[in-house]
């Protein structure tokens, strides 16, 4: 059985450039296939209309909606729209836990994995050109991943994907429930003490960035003031992957990087000696 994933993109957080791509890093899955659909960089609702269109008429076995700040209308529409025709939908968005409409998504029917270190951006105009965006994207990437929070995030995934090999449709299948904290990113991921307090501080260091950027975006109106605060989020984030590169240098130290590839019908693997074949 072929597993049909729909990644429906709403907007840009670094869950999102990476969603479908963990899923099948070689390209080469033969037990699932996925389809991708995105608003591009705004949450539009006519563009947003257009994902929900693509996405029904492709007819998933599952969903997954990623967005920023996924209880804007936007992307809770896009859901709920979904989920009116009968598709499973997994929500991945970045720590909305400060607001009331939270609360609602944890206890709908939609699945959910909340990426707390998925940070908001210094968006504005006077700091952030391109370049900053790409730059600040690319250390984000890097501490999602070292810090072992897009493996969980990938094994949360897969799980839902074997239930649908197993059988289950539509409301039979359990969506995962998961708020994506520092202890919960690094379990498992590191033998050596001193790497897991590494990757532990940068996740910590990334989930704060987003309350500094706010600070930044939306409330401080003087741009000779909001300039260093976004300035300063972001060299956080630049702290945080340090901090990361610190852990996997030690990790590789010991011979300890655990890496755990998806076989062909997506059957994973592990493996922590570097030559050696994953089992």
């Amino acid at each position: 059985m072929v597993v049909k994933v729909g990644v429906a993109k709403l907007g840009n957080i670094a869950s999102g450039v990476m969603a479908e791509l963990l899923l099948d890093e070689r390209a080469d899955r033969e037990d699932m296939q996925t389809f991708m659909a995105t608003s591009g960089t705004k949450l539009q609702p006519e563009d947003i209309e257009r994902v929900v269109s693509n996405m029904k008429a492709w007819k998933p076995d599952f969903c997954i909606v990623v967005s920023p700040n996924g209880v804007l209308p936007g992307p809770t529409g896009a859901r709920e729209q979904l989920a009116a025709a009968g598709i499973p939908v997994v929500v991945i968005t970045d720590d909305v836990t400060t607001k009331k409409e939270w609360a609602d998504l944890k206890e709908s029917k939609f699945g959910y994995i909340i990426m707390k270190a998925d940070a908001m951006i210094g968006a504005r105009r006077e700091f952030l050109d391109p370049v900053e965006m790409a730059d600040y994207n690319g250390n984000l990437v890097k501490v999602l991943s070292i810090t072992g929070a897009f493996r969980k995030m990938q094994l949360a995934l897969d799980e839902v994907i074997n239930q649908v090999k197993a059988g289950k449709k539509g409301a039979e299948i359990v969506l995962p429930k998961v708020v994506m904290t520092s202890d919960k990113a690094v379990a498992g991921e590191f033998s050596n003490p001193y790497a897991l307090a590494k990757a532990r501080a940068a996740y910590e260091i990334a989930s704060a960035v987003a309350m500094v950027n706010v600070k930044g975006c939306f409330m401080t109106k003087e741009w000779e003031q909001y300039v260093p605060i976004v300035a300063s989020a972001h060299e956080m984030m630049r702290a945080a992957t340090i901090l990361c590169d610190e852990a996997r240098e030690l990790e590789k130290a010991v011979d300890g990087v655990i890496r755990k590839p998806h076989k062909k019908d997506g059957v994973l693997v592990s493996k922590t000696k570097l030559v050696t074949k994953p089992e």
